[in-house]
């Protein structure tokens, strides 16, 4: 017998236009005659070159014989993992299942096996794709979908994209790649990726973004009956993400202040609400040079209150904190706490108490109620704080000083910048860049008026008549019945937030966007935030258990768990093929258990397979 790769055109049932198909195809000669039967359809995305065909169909063949190390001649390498992928479809389809197990415990089994002979192939990482799945099902993401209408295939796809979001983050084409060709996920699924087209990847990402309000409801509902969440505060917070590429036919692409120092690229920004504990309430994806405070009332908006309701307190960074916001939280019934947007914050140490002490670092606040409006101001200093500014302040000072000392310089240096002018010029730019010291310097710089130029550049350090003490920081809010360990404590609630923001960017995949459609690039911004919420949710349960980890961190340590198949070569010349997890690591172990998960990902499955007999059963 022999294998040999054809193709065959077939006309489309829908347009009648024609296209290609591709099969593994044998030749058996019974008798005088031979016979043809198709292997295995290879579909329609076949994009081996014809030259390699056959020996690709030839080192399946030696696949299937058994002989693992034979590679065939004139095979590129790059072809190697289709011909073990296509090898490993016809054992699981044709060869005989002996026994499938799924956590039980094996009964003795003893075989006479070539210990030579003996070979573990097809490695796929399935640690850290176990615990995502096992979140994923935990908050019923899977069987929302399929209420949503997701068929078979459309549902693996969004679970594979999630997931792989989670594990492996990147473009749907890498996620594609991993999919095919490094994870087991499939195999927790029961599902075989190998044969899932890419297009079905972003296709489904359209689909995901078409339910985002339905699917934020569900996740949020699911998180607070699991974890009894409160909503008695609600987060908000902008950040923004950059495109590689000019993104020209996206109307939310736009050039802004990038907080990832990424100015020069088109910005699209992404805003969350957030309940106290981190969990996601709304996403929504805005222009990239959108202005923050004009964004809350379109966000809260959506999240109307049920009649009778109680208002969560609001909790927002200077950014979005304008008088028009707070005016309009306090129009809807909203309480809410920000932090003060005023340049000159009073601080009165005697009246301040005692909020937080930590080694060297204490915290002290004062409160101070606004007669008129009745609003209260809390304004707090922080001894860690006032070490950072005044070390950031010193550094500063010392680059302004040396900047101008190379003006003054330059003054009476041939090549140098000495037009009146210009050295004016230069020092509104050095005023600009060292804006945080420039209020403690008076700078003056005399001219010549007969040539024009500037003949005497002076500095001297001054001490402004009204300035704020180092360390302090203010906050504002309508809850008057709060006291300052209250407001403190919840202000510090924003620290999560930017946390949250950390983690989407840096561990999921949030930036760049490699797309340019404006629906693709909310869909990829969107998975990110699906991705998250099972991220956080695997956090929280792991911090009820004492293991404080990012999920940076998680990721590591469940690598290195993967699912092989060990190769037997049994003494009748049949060959088993036992698939299954290896076992976990300490480490992983004690992760596994805190998450009350099984430490063997997938099924047992043991195949015997007949290498003469196998191919002319088809």
């Amino acid at each position: 017998m022999a294998m040999f790769i054809r193709r065959t055109t077939i006309k489309s049932r829908e347009s009648g236009e024609p296209y290609y198909t591709y099969r593994l195809v044998e030749s058996v000669r019974s008798g005088a005659q031979v016979h043809q039967h198709t292997v295995l359809n290879l579909g329609r995305k076949f994009e081996v070159p014809r030259p390699q065909w056959a020996p690709l169909a030839q080192r399946i063949e030696a696949l299937l014989g058994g002989q693992l190390d034979l590679i065939a001649d004139g095979l590129d390498a790059q072809w190697e993992a289709m011909a073990q992928q296509v090898a490993a479809r016809i054992v699981s389809r044709r060869g005989t299942v002996v026994a499938e197990q799924d956590g039980a415990v094996p009964e003795c089994d003893y075989q006479r096996v070539d210990l030579a002979r003996v070979e573990v192939i097809r490695p796929r990482s399935v640690g850290a794709e176990h615990v995502a799945l096992e979140a994923l099902r935990r908050l019923g993401l899977d069987r929302k979908l399929v209420e949503l209408g997701f068929n078979r295939h459309q549902l693996s796809a969004a679970i594979g994209t999630i997931v792989g979001r989670l594990v492996q983050p990147g473009s749907e084409w890498a996620t594609h790649q991993w999919l095919q060709q490094r994870s087991g996920l499939g195999e927790l699924l029961d599902y075989d990726f190998g044969a899932l087209d890419v297009m079905r990847l972003y296709r489904v990402s359209d689909q995901l973004l078409a339910q985002r309000a339905v699917l934020e409801a569900h996740l949020y509902g699911q998180e607070r009956d699991l974890f009894a969440l409160s909503e008695t505060i609600t987060l908000y917070d902008l950040t923004n993400t950059f495109f590689e590429g000019t993104a020209s036919g996206n109307p939310k692409a736009k050039h802004g202040h990038s907080k990832e120092k990424r100015s020069d690229c088109p910005l699209v920004t992404l805003a969350l609400v957030l309940d106290a504990s981190g969990f996601p309430k709304r996403s929504e994806v805005f222009e990239g040079n959108v202005s923050e405070p004009k964004t809350l009332e379109k966000m809260l908006g959506h999240l109307a209150l049920a009649p009778g309701a109680v208002a969560p307190t609001v909790v927002l960074d200077a950014g979005i904190a304008t008088a028009a916001n707070l005016a309009w939280l306090t129009e809807q019934g909203y309480p809410y706490l920000a932090v003060s947007r005023e340049r000159h914050k009073q601080f009165d140490a005697e009246a301040a108490v005692l909020i937080r002490e930590e080694g060297n670092t204490q915290i002290r606040a004062q409160r101070v109620v606004d007669e008129d409006t009745g609003e209260v101001r809390l304004y707090c200093h922080s001894t860690g704080r006032e070490a950072k500014e005044r070390g950031i302040e010193q550094r500063f000072s010392t680059r302004l000083e040396a900047d101008l000392q190379y003006l003054a310089e330059g003054l009476n240096l041939p090549r140098r910048v000495k037009n009146y002018d210009k050295v004016l010029t230069r020092i509104g730019r050095l005023r600009q860049r060292y804006s945080r010291v420039t209020r403690y310097y008076d700078i003056r710089l005399e001219k010549d008026e007969a040539s024009g130029n500037a003949k005497a550049l002076v500095w001297t350090r001054i001490t402004p008549t009204e300035d704020t003490l180092p360390g302090v920081y203010g906050l504002r809010t309508n809850q008057s019945d709060w006291d300052e360990n209250t407001l403190w404590q919840t202000y510090t609630m924003l620290t999560d937030l930017e946390a949250v923001f950390r983690s989407l960017k840096s561990e999921l995949g949030l930036r760049p966007v490699y797309h340019h459609q404006s629906a693709r690039i909310d869909g990829h911004l969107f998975i990110s935030v699906l991705a998250y919420h099972l991220v956080h949710s695997l956090r929280i349960r792991l911090k009820a258990q004492g293991i404080h980890l990012s999920w940076e961190s998680l990721r590591n340590q469940f690598a290195g768990q993967e699912r092989v198949t060990v190769v037997l070569h049994r003494d009748d010349g049949q060959i088993y093929h036992i698939r299954k997890a290896t076992r976990p690591e300490p480490h992983q172990q004690v992760l596994y258990n805190a998450l009350g998960l099984p430490h063997l990902p997938g099924k047992t499955e043991k195949t015997l397979v007949d290498p003469h007999a196998l191919v002319s059963q088809m």
